[in-house]
């Protein structure tokens, strides 16, 4: 009998130890490639600031038609590895909840953070090549090389990794399973079914001899469906500040619960639209759209329940408003309902659409945000911030891109163009933009003290053992 592969009975509670706490250390490795994402995004904002200066482009060592190539890295770090980070960090915490004691397949997440880790270089790289050029797709925008396509391939494999354990990990977890893990589970089929997206998009261009084209096609349908895996990412975290807040407990997870199947629900056909409609046409773009759109059914259902739970404490000015909790959720909602309203009233393209989609992910990120300051730093065993440095820095997030969104979706409905310098516009466009921009400098400086809040959090020694 082989004795690595099957060791002494009295060995295995070690093995078993040792394979939780692996994870409970790998927590931490997430925590700092989210966070590293925002400041790899915050470098290149700066970047792209530099980059507005006139002449700059001819400046010594700088990279030609540098502008749109930095906005792409901007945009690729602050948005895709930022929230799927945060996504591996709760699908990592939910694996422990799953398997409290043994985790099946444990070195799966140290592979992922691996593969994440590499991604990093193979995305910002090519920003700095001559040769190169931006494209801004939808949903992920690129840089034409092959060493960005490499670091996009490491990125979806490595956030993959530890979704497959989580998996692995079901088939011995207690039923019902705990809400974060329930959570992370819809959360991570979806996952997969976007990745099934991508491929088959991917495979349909290839066989065409299309795939060199432009890419919006082969991001189209799998960048639908990663937002409904931000969506349950999102409840997710509504979930864990309102268990901090409101005294939500398992006997209120109805509701939760139900959403959360409904989004994985609406997720499913998405793959076989592909079969269903005629590949890349425009009846199967609208498919895709039309599905986003029911996300608002899911999410309300969850909003609801939690307004209704939070009315049980009493009039509004009694809510538990100095909990930072509760204020990252209230910013939040508030968000996502402005994004939710701007999503129906969109007509055309024009800067509406961006001003829709910035309020909608940003209610993401700002959830996402507040959750690592809170719980995240409970899981890891840190000092827990100051309360009011949580609702300064999630004030200014929330607060600055709620305005912002407004002047954005005005000066759309006055004819300001999306992707497109400002130029000529209508009066009103023009202040709507002015409010825009003005408005943004808050999020930038909200976002800019996060990241040096989260660092110096993580970086602090251990406070007290972590806890659920």
């Amino acid at each position: 009998m082989n004795e690595a592969a099957n060791p002494p009975l009295q060995a295995r509670p070690i093995l078993a130890a040792s394979s939780a706490e692996a994870v409970r250390r790998e927590l931490f490795g997430w925590a700092w490639l989210a966070v590293g994402a925002l400041a790899v995004a915050g470098v290149f904002a700066l970047l792209l600031a530099l980059s507005r200066i006139p002449g700059m482009d001819r400046a010594p060592f700088w990279p030609l038609g540098f502008f749109y190539k930095d906005l792409v890295i901007h945009v690729v770090f602050s948005l895709v590895i930022w929230l799927l980070g945060v996504f591996a960090f709760l699908v990592s915490a939910a694996t422990l909840d799953a398997r409290p004691g043994r985790v099946l397949a444990a070195s799966l997440g140290q592979i992922g953070q691996g593969l994440v880790i590499a991604a990093f270089p193979c995305l910002f790289t090519p920003a700095f090549f001559n040769s190169t050029l931006p494209e801004l797709s939808n949903y992920i925008p690129l840089i034409r090389h092959p060493l960005y396509d490499l670091g996009l391939i490491f990125l979806a494999l490595g956030v993959l990794a530890p979704v497959a354990r989580l998996f692995a990990n079901l088939t011995a977890a207690a039923w019902p399973l705990a809400p974060l893990t329930f959570a992370m589970a819809a959360a991570g089929f979806i996952y997969v079914l976007a990745l099934i997206a991508f491929a088959i998009a991917g495979g349909l261009l290839a066989d065409s001899g299309s795939l060199g084209a432009s890419r919006d096609l082969f991001f189209w349908g799998g960048g639908h469906l990663m937002q409904f895996a931000y969506a349950a990412l999102m409840l997710a975290n509504w979930r864990i500040l309102a268990g901090r807040s409101l005294g939500w407990t398992n006997a209120d997870d109805g509701p939760f619960r139900v959403a959360l199947l409904l989004i994985a629900v609406l997720a499913l056909p998405g793959p076989f639209f592909y079969a269903l409609f005629e590949a890349f046409s425009p009846a199967q773009r609208e498919a895709f759209r039309f599905a986003q759109f029911s996300l608002a059914a899911p999410t309300l259902i969850f909003a609801v329940a939690l307004l209704l739970k939070a009315r049980k404490l009493g009039p509004v000015s009694r809510w538990p408003w100095a909990d930072p909790a509760f204020f990252t959720l209230a910013a939040a909602l508030a968000l996502f309902a402005l994004g939710g309203v701007m999503g129906f009233l969109i007509t055309g393209s024009d800067t509406r659409t961006p001003a829709h989609y910035h309020a909608v992910v940003t209610a993401v990120s700002v959830s996402s945000a507040g959750m690592l300051l809170t719980f995240g730093l409970d899981k890891l065993g840190r000092a827990t911030v100051a309360a009011r440095a949580i609702r300064g820095i999630i004030g200014l997030y929330a607060g600055g891109q709620f305005i912002a969104s407004i002047g954005m979706f005005v000066a759309g409905g006055y004819g300001a163009a999306r992707k497109t310098p400002t130029g000529s516009l209508d009066s009103v466009a023009a202040a709507g933009m002015a409010v825009h921009g003005f408005a943004s400098i808050f999020t930038i400086i909200g976002g800019a003290a996060f990241v040096v809040i989260a660092i110096r959090a993580l970086m602090r020694p251990s406070a007290a053992p972590a806890r659920a």
